[in-house]
């Protein structure tokens, strides 16, 4: 298993690049939000990849974080959904959205990637249900519900342990100020919720 590249940027071509890696180039392929990040040609270039062994073909696929990795390995777990159809998903969504759209179970959202119809938004939405990656400060990515911000995060997670569901417990932090200490937060989602 190839787990990261660290070496010099040779080639873009989207979505392809090349690292050279002590002399070796490795062709990897990276969704937008990655290869919007890259430097020049010539720079050095850590990705986290994802390696892919095929009976045609031997795929690799890079990342800029821990978190899109993880997504994209969420992602390519859903029946029907192959590396390339999740690296759509992860090029016309951030992870955060993607994670916002699960919890909201918005469709919509979705169906605006290029290559994602009604069908396959639902079987996304189906599937990722409660395991879409938290996105967080640190390196780890983990399988639990996430939602805006870490801060929210806390709050989101309080709501479910009292009973709500994913999407209340989302639209109550929707509009929560993010220098709220997490006890005032949790109480003004309260507030939001007895409000609807």
């Amino acid at each position: 298993m190839i787990g990261r590249l660290s070496g010099t940027l040779v080639a873009k071509h989207p979505p392809q690049i090349v690292i050279d890696v002590a002399g070796v180039g490795y062709e990897v392929d990276v969704p937008m939000s990655t290869f919007y990040s890259l430097p020049a040609t010539g720079q050095a270039v850590q990705l986290a990849t994802h390696y892919v062994v095929r009976e045609d073909a031997h795929l690799l696929f890079g990342f800029a974080t821990e978190e899109e990795r993880a997504a994209f390995r969420q992602l390519i777990k859903v029946t029907g959904i192959g590396p390339k159809v999740a690296l759509a998903v992860l090029s016309g969504l951030t992870v955060t959205e993607l994670n916002q759209a699960v919890v909201l179970q918005d469709i919509k959202r979705l169906t605006r990637v290029p290559g994602i119809g009604n069908k396959t938004a639902e079987r996304l939405l189906l599937e990722l249900r409660g395991k879409v990656v938290a996105v967080g400060a640190g390196g780890g990515a983990s399988t639990s519900i996430s939602a805006v911000s870490s801060p929210a995060n806390d709050v989101v997670n309080a709501l479910l342990a009292l009973g709500y569901n994913d999407k209340e417990a989302a639209s109550a932090c929707r509009d929560l100020p993010a220098d709220l200490a997490i006890n005032d937060a949790i109480r003004q989602a309260l507030k939001n919720l007895s409000k609807k």
